[in-house]
């Protein structure tokens, strides 16, 4: 991926700042300069007319590619910002959609980016056509050619197109699940904030060489591998990962995706322990609020602390009461990097799956060696 220069307006919040730098970098852009302010909804440009007036200096002096801004701008401020900068503007959601498409690689998960991409422009739509019929030339923001008068059916129809391919590969899905159930299988999928170790999880349990690295919303495709313990054998999947602010209307282009965890035996929540306190419950907070809005039964979900060889035995317990998990949840800590309790959670995989009744108090298993 070819990089290129971006300047980032955030939030002046440490993990807000440092998640929006993580998400530059996974779009293929190093951050050239940041502007960092408590306050990023202000009606015209998102910013003040001063913080503007220092960019445009910014600007010329550097030369990026783009000006990336950590927030939901309406298409009256993006073009109010890119028009006084005279740059491409990215708020948080295109950013986000540029990574995603960039991550796809299957035919599915290309169609859901697609359909976020065009709900993301829908949204926009009318606003546009209502700048585009004052005069204003929002060309930038993807009217190009089309007539004011037909862009916005153009959006529907293009929306109704992809829809149906992905009904289509919806009904595979389904198909294949049906399958998988004949045959008697047990299965269970990973489910987490992005970046909190899924993939590599998913390679140590399956010993699969799936592609896991820093960069955010590494896996968008799902992936499904056979798990033998013992004599028992179960399916696990590796989803898409999840962030905070993920509009309601993303979560739904990848419903075909996220509806495995509706469909399976034990949703494996995996935490980043490692996590300062108040970015653990952030995370934390943002991935149970999207399983909750997607209709995940509480009964099904394991939580897993990973990264467990990062931190101690009393860090490790004093977290996990933070986040409500010593109150009857049924949760391990591991190691996905050193194997630390891979086995035993093999183990509690199983049991969450059958259903087997056994206290959920029994559960709480710290990483061995803490």
């Amino acid at each position: 991926m070819k990089i290129k220069s971006a300047i980032l307006i955030t939030y002046d919040i440490e993990d807000v700042f440092s998640e929006a730098a993580a998400l530059c970098d996974s779009a293929g852009y190093a951050v050239c300069h940041t502007v960092r302010h408590r306050f990023l909804k202000r009606p015209k440009y998102g910013v003040s007319e001063e913080i503007v007036r220092r960019l445009e200096e910014v600007v010329n002096s550097m030369q990026p590619d783009v000006v990336v801004f950590d927030e939901i701008l309406k298409p009256s401020q993006n073009y109010n910002l890119a028009s006084k900068l005279h740059i491409t503007v990215l708020d948080r959601e295109a950013l986000i959609l540029e990574i995603f498409e960039s991550r796809a690689s299957s035919t599915e998960s290309r169609l859901q980016v697609k359909m976020a991409q065009l709900r993301y422009e829908m949204s926009r739509a009318r606003e546009k056509v209502r700048l585009a019929r004052m005069g204003e030339q929002p060309g930038f923001m993807g009217i190009g050619k089309f007539e004011v008068d037909t862009y916005y059916n153009d959006i529907k129809h293009r929306m109704h197109r992809v829809k149906s391919k992905l009904l289509k590969a919806g009904r595979q899905r389904e198909l294949h699940r049906r399958s998988r159930q004949r045959a008697g299988f047990q299965t269970s999928s990973l489910a987490g904030y992005t970046s909190a170790g899924k993939t590599k999880l998913f390679n140590r349990l399956t010993g699969e060489q799936q592609e896991q690295n820093k960069s955010l919303f590494t896996t968008l495709s799902t992936t499904t591998r056979r798990v033998p313990v013992g004599d028992w054998v179960f399916l696990i999947s590796d989803t898409v990962g999840f962030i905070s602010k993920l509009p309601a209307y993303m979560i739904d282009a990848f419903k075909s995706t996220l509806e495995e965890l509706l469909h399976t035996d034990a949703v494996i929540v995996v935490v980043d322990i490692s996590d300062q306190a108040a970015d653990l419950r952030k995370k934390f907070r943002s991935c149970m609020k999207t399983l909750w809005e997607i209709g995940v039964e509480q009964d099904r979900v394991l939580y897993v602390l990973n990264k467990s060889d990062l931190v101690d035995a009393p860090e490790i317990r004093l977290k996990a009461r933070l986040l409500g998990l010593e109150d009857g949840r049924k949760w391990i800590a591991v190691s996905a990097k050193t194997g630390s309790n891979i086995a035993q959670l093999k183990l509690l995989i199983r049991k969450v799956s059958d259903r087997t009744g056994q206290p959920a108090e029994d559960y709480g298993v710290m990483a061995s060696g803490n």
